[in-house]
């Protein structure tokens, strides 16, 4: 077969499987010779071939005798690795450290990695940083003490962020690694597809036969009970061979409702890790990192102070929320010639912020700032004008202007009827001490790590 003739049949191929399939699995091939009816094609590793023969077989039969080629077998054998450097079935690792004769990584996924999903740009805080170094000392490629790593938190929260991370710097660090990276709804169909076609022991193949097995939201496979069965073997079949095993789930392993118990504790038997919810501090460097990317598009659109606070603050759901409230408002921004202040913002997001309102009640913030402050309730909201009172009540009129979407006068009749240029009073006095009064600012993070616990 001519290279001219191979490249025939690719264009072809590339208009019948789509841009993303002919990138991953056909592009990275080479023509060989035919003989006898077969038709030979270089691929870069064995792992690549089994793929490749039991998705695409068929469709590349056709197209060759499209061409006129009378083919009835296609042969897959491996490319010389003088011949493969580059032809990564994934995205190419940006710089390798291994030996020239390694092969390259075969990062095997049914979906794209997202190339915006880094080590580099996750943002570590509190609530994710054991996560973020776990995936790390994973992503290193070497042994670790802990198989499978089971990273579980809700939404938003980074799971897949660093699925994609450690994906990526395998494929840096070690090159030489077969990585399969997919998601238990793939897992699924890839299973019952094998099933359907007789195909089984290729399917067993593949899975048992990679170094590094990733599976994203694996809460899908509950109630599936083949599917359950497959995977509970095809884990056992790793561990045994020391592979690892990385796993993602909206929740913790025991709490999986129809998971069956063997798998339960085969996915327990690990480091499970839990992702929290993102604390202000999180949110705020969140924010503040994704600025830094949105001035590259927009270098002349200006952000007033306060405004990312403001969104810290308010937005809590989950950071995808959080960036898509950020993009929105630059787009509006430019759009409009104006800068990013705290009218802008609440005129844009006026749907975000309302979906996103905090649960935090004015009578709560009261309460943990009377418990706080170490006063009765009904003295801070009553009359009295002692600063053992006034003080503790500023600070709790400022959480509600900051924490709750309550009206300024609405907010002035629970602390006892007060007008609502009282609560203007307040707020303002408490934004000019945090900046000056360490132990206000102290205070301040305090309650408010409090009120979001």
């Amino acid at each position: 077969m001519t290279q001219d003739q191979w490249g025939e049949i690719r264009q072809r191929l590339l208009k019948t499987v789509g841009q993303n399939n002919f990138t991953t699995w056909i592009e990275p091939m080479e023509a060989g010779e035919v003989a006898n009816g077969i038709a030979t094609l270089h691929v870069p590793t064995n792992f690549f071939g089994n793929y490749v023969s039991q998705n695409f077989s068929d469709l590349i039969l056709h197209e060759i005798n499209a061409e006129g080629i009378e083919v009835s077998r296609l042969n897959f054998t491996l490319q010389q690795r003088a011949a493969n450097d580059g032809k990564v079935p994934s995205d190419p690792p940006r710089k390798t450290h291994a030996p020239a004769k390694s092969e390259p990584t075969n990062v095997m996924v049914t979906a794209p990695l997202d190339p915006r999903f880094s080590f580099d740009n996750f943002v570590v805080g509190k609530p994710n940083e054991l996560a973020h170094a776990a995936a790390k000392r994973v992503a290193e490629g070497g042994p670790v003490t802990f198989n499978p790593l089971f990273l579980y938190g809700g939404v938003g929260l980074g799971k897949t962020h660093l699925m994609h991370a450690i994906a990526r710097e395998l494929a840096e660090r070690k090159p030489q690694m077969n990585v399969l990276y997919l998601s238990a709804e793939q897992f699924m169909y890839r299973f019952v597809q094998a099933l359907r076609d007789r195909k089984m022991m290729d399917f067993k193949e593949i899975f048992r036969s990679v170094d590094v097995l990733m599976v994203d939201d694996v809460q899908f496979i509950a109630g599936k009970d083949s599917t359950q069965e497959e995977f509970f073997h095809t884990f056992n079949a790793l561990v045994d061979q020391r592979k690892q095993i990385i796993i993602s789930a909206d929740r913790a392993p025991g709490e999986i409702k129809d998971l069956e118990d063997r798998v339960k504790s085969r996915l327990q038997c690990g480091l499970v890790v839990d992702l929290h919810p993102t604390d202000y501090e999180l949110r705020l460097g969140i924010l503040q990192s994704k600025v830094e990317a949105q001035r590259e598009l927009y270098p002349d659109l200006q952000v007033q102070d306060g405004v990312l606070e403001f969104l810290a603050h308010r937005i809590t759901s989950n950071v995808r929320v959080l960036e898509g409230a950020l993009t929105r408002l630059f787009a509006f921004g430019s759009l409009v010639g104006r800068e990013i202040n705290m009218e802008l913002t609440q005129d844009c997001l006026t749907d975000v912020l309302r979906d996103s309102e905090r649960r935090i009640s004015v009578e709560e913030i009261q309460r943990k700032v009377s418990e706080h402050y170490n006063i009765r309730l009904s003295d801070m909201i009553g009359p009295k004008r002692l600063r053992s009172y006034a003080r503790p009540r500023q600070v709790a009129m400022y959480l509600c202007k900051q924490m709750t979407s309550r009206s300024l006068p609405e907010i002035g009749r629970r602390f006892g009827g007060r007008d609502h240029t009282t609560v203007i009073h307040g707020v303002r006095r408490i934004e000019e001490l945090k900046l000056t009064d360490d132990q206000i600012a102290e205070d301040l993070q305090l309650l408010r790590r409090a009120l979001e616990a």
